[in-house]
């Protein structure tokens, strides 16, 4: 009889490795959905809840941006929003006696899962300069206690105001007045570090950094080209919308480094073809494509497009939408001419076969989408990417047209609408102009600091105070020990949250936790019940209505936290009705309206079943806000990354059982991972290679230039039919490997999609 192995002295010893699957829901899908929510919150509480996510006068789901079908389900849910419910809205609170029990010395050492599954927050609690405990205080001492802080700075621009995601529309437009009145633009928020190569890439072409597509697109299309992301776990709904382009007569075809299981076969639980059949297969071309190589296949592709015209005038290129609404078209020919496909092959890892099944597909299409995610966003050319997609599409007119379109798909339920409510560190005069006018201010004009600059602010001293409304920033963000140095050098820190994470262990000399009510809760306030709203990725607004009692009395909304920091800090004379804001969130739309445009009859709208959509040129009339006032065809220059012998190039994703950097649970279904944080995917090719064995041990180390190399210690090597040279390990906890100079030109957002790295065993000497 073999023996049980010795602990190895890994995170996780209990850690299993089995096989990736191939399919993704079906049964399985349910069982995972509903066994922790009926565990956790019981049969009322899972069908109250359950029943009205994504409904029309239901809350909105708070772990993707997917937007809403005009005719929904009775359940318009997956696995991974039940479990965002099942986190949200647990019975279980964090007690009083938790904080005199847990030192923040001893809480260092807690994962993020951990931290997560202690329960919901329910009282401020302060943390004192020089103390290693935090302690309850009332809601008006913590509010004192900011406000005598951030008062006593000597310039409003040592203050940071982060934002996560989850923000609804109203919150952010109060949270940007507050932080804009009290006289800074320093707004770093969570799109810093995911999309913004996205709207920096969108907003230089087509005029504005957002879809151009509908969520009916999706069914009127010819063919649909993922890249560089994973929508069974990311944002499974998404699938639903695939299956039903399939069986309108879609082509689809995913491009990523990793097989993953949604993009090959849904199966899906609503139907029984889904339970007891075999699924949809969804992708027809699988391009498993080097991680970093996608701007090169982007213009194989084009080139190939040109070509094609080329070969056979006036049958391929779009001339009339080129000459009508484009400009660039000759000098991207030129650029294109000289592509050498030697060059496009080794970025790409892909045969030139290969390449010309997509060009052709692409060729006969007459409705294309491009959707795409982080994969694409958080390369060091992401921005240049996006560019060369953008110009893929313009070639044969994609944009502003049914069915066809670029689509990014955001992360989290209202980064989009962040954005567009004034959460940006570099707003245009614009908006800033209204918004003075509205409120009978002057608006700080310079430019704030990103998430990256924070940091680096923070680093120099020149940043003492950091708030965040949600999140978890220092979880986040890359260089985790570099981050959490400069957090550590401020003064005061301050966490919004419904629940731990990393962000409330590493704190400023003070910290405060605000506890806040969630996405399920009913708010109720002085003129009666509440509701917000929210913008998907599509540009759709709206509303979202708590349908549970919170969790334990005395837990304000955002915005009653926003509106009294603001009275607080301000004072009664400000100008601005914040009780007023608390009062009634109509009186904050009211304001919208006549701040942001396409919210000009925001109460009404956002009332209506369904929302309302936001207006978008390219999409609506193939208007271009652009310097030209045409979409721009771009000349990009490809920069394909150098991989030394003896390394890989990791990318960081997420587990199935996880959102952004909450925890679910610590197994990864999709890929065969259960119990277990600590591995690395490697292709078995290169474990061969390396002279590794599957199963090994070892430390990874990230490369950089001029930078001290980082270490992440004490990882399986798993074999993983990745993209050869290619590797994939977790995030957050990955994000050590990543120097905050790792970063997308223009965007500055964090390049977690192309480390070099290489793989010592433990215990070996390190080169």
């Amino acid at each position: 009889m073999s023996k049980k192995p010795l602990n190895d002295g890994s995170s996780y010893p209990d850690l299993k490795v089995g096989h990736n699957k191939h399919e993704a829901v079906g049964l399985p899908g349910i069982f995972h959905s509903m066994e922790p929510a009926l565990t956790k919150l019981g049969p009322a509480r899972t069908a109250k809840l359950l029943t009205s996510i994504n409904q029309k006068d239901g809350f909105d789901c708070m772990s993707c941006a997917w937007p809403d079908p005009d005719h929904r389900k009775a359940l318009e849910f997956c696995e991974n929003g039940a479990k965002a419910v099942t986190w949200e809205a647990t019975p279980v609170t964090v007690p009083t006696s938790f904080w005199a029990e847990n030192s923040l010395t001893s809480l260092l050492d807690k994962s993020e899962y951990w931290l997560g599954m202690q329960g919901r927050l329910t009282q401020p609690v302060y943390k004192p300069a020089g103390s290693d405990f935090y302690e309850p205080v009332s809601w008006e001492r913590a509010f004192e206690l900011i406000a005598e802080e951030l008062n006593g700075l000597d310039s409003p621009d040592r203050a940071s105001f982060y934002t996560s995601g989850r923000t609804a529309n109203e919150t952010a437009f109060s949270y940007q007045l507050f932080v804009r009145a009290f006289g800074t633009n320093n707004l770093p928020d969570c799109s810093n570090m995911c999309h913004e190569s996205t709207g920096t890439a969108l907003g230089e072409t087509i005029g504005i950094g957002k879809s151009t597509i509908a969520y009916d697109d999706f069914e009127h299309t010819d063919l649909i080209i993922i890249m560089g992301q994973n929508p069974g776990t990311n944002h499974p709904r998404m699938l639903t919308a695939l299956e039903d382009a399939k069986k309108s007569g879609a082509t689809i075809v995913a491009v990523n480094p990793l097989p993953e299981a949604g993009l090959f076969r849904y199966k899906n639980p609503q139907t029984v073809r889904g339970l007891i059949g075999h699924g949809t297969a969804l992708a027809d071309q699988f391009l498993q494509i080097r991680s970093g190589g996608d701007m090169a296949l982007l213009q194989a592709l084009a080139k190939r497009v040109l070509d094609a015209e080329t070969a056979a005038p006036g049958t391929v290129l779009d001339h009339a939408f080129l000459a009508d609404y484009t400009l660039g078209l000759e000098e991207l020919k030129a650029h294109l001419a000289s592509l050498d496909e030697a060059d496009v092959l080794t970025a790409t890892g892909l045969s030139s076969d290969e390449i010309d099944e997509l060009a052709a597909r692409y060729i006969a299409a007459d409705r294309t989408i491009i959707t795409w995610a982080m994969g694409l966003t958080q390369q060091k050319k992401a921005v240049e990417t996006l560019r060369d997609l953008i110009n893929l599409l313009l070639l044969r007119g994609n944009i502003g047209r049914p069915g066809a379109g670029a689509s990014p798909i955001r992360g989290h339920s209202n980064v989009q609408g962040d954005r567009t409510m004034g959460v940006w560190e570099q707003m245009s005069d614009t908006f800033l102009d209204a918004l003075g006018r509205e409120f009978d201010f002057e608006p700080p004009r310079k430019h704030g600091t990103d998430a990256l600059q924070t940091i680096e602010a923070m680093q120099r001293g020149d940043i003492s105070v950091f708030f965040a409304m949600g999140g978890n920033f220092v979880g986040a963000i890359s260089d985790t020990a570099a981050a959490e140095a400069a957090m550590r050098g401020t003064s005061l820190s301050v966490q919004v949250s419904t629940k731990l994470n990393r962000s409330h262990v590493v704190t400023g000399a003070a910290a405060l936790i605000l506890p806040t009510l969630g996405r399920t809760e009913i708010d109720i306030q002085e003129s009666g019940a509440q509701f917000v709203s929210v913008e998907d990725s599509v540009c759709a607004v709206h509303g979202s209505h708590g349908r549970i009692p919170p969790v334990a009395p005395g837990i304000l909304s955002e915005i009653a936290i926003v509106s009294r920091l603001a009275r607080a800090t301000l004072g009664e004379g400000s100008g601005i009705d914040w009780a007023g804001f608390e009062a009634d969130y109509d009186v904050i739309r009211d304001h919208i309206s006549r701040v942001v445009p396409g919210f000009e009859s925001f109460n009404a709208d956002v009332r209506r079943k369904g929302g309302f959509i936001l207006p978008n040129g390219p999409r609506d009339s193939r208007t271009f806000n652009t310097a030209t006032g045409k979409a721009m065809i771009t000349v990009n220059h490809l920069e394909p990354i150098v991989r030394p012998p003896g390394r890989l190039i990791l990318q960081t994703l997420r587990s199935h059982d996880q959102f952004n950097t909450t925890i679910y649970s610590l197994n990864d279904r999709y890929r065969g991972i259960k119990n277990g944080r600590d591995v690395i995917f490697v292709n078995p090719d290169d474990i061969t290679e390396l002279g590794l064995t599957d199963g090994q041990r070892v430390d990874i180390y990230s490369e950089w230039p001029g930078e001290p190399d980082r270490v992440l210690p004490n990882y399986r090597v798993v074999s993983y039919p990745t993209a050869k040279g290619c590797a994939a390990a977790y995030y957050p906890e990955a994000n050590v490997l990543i120097p905050l100079a790792s970063a997308a030109d223009r965007s500055n957002t964090p390049v977690s999609k192309a480390i070099l790295v290489r793989l010592e065993p433990v215990g070996a000497l390190v080169r």
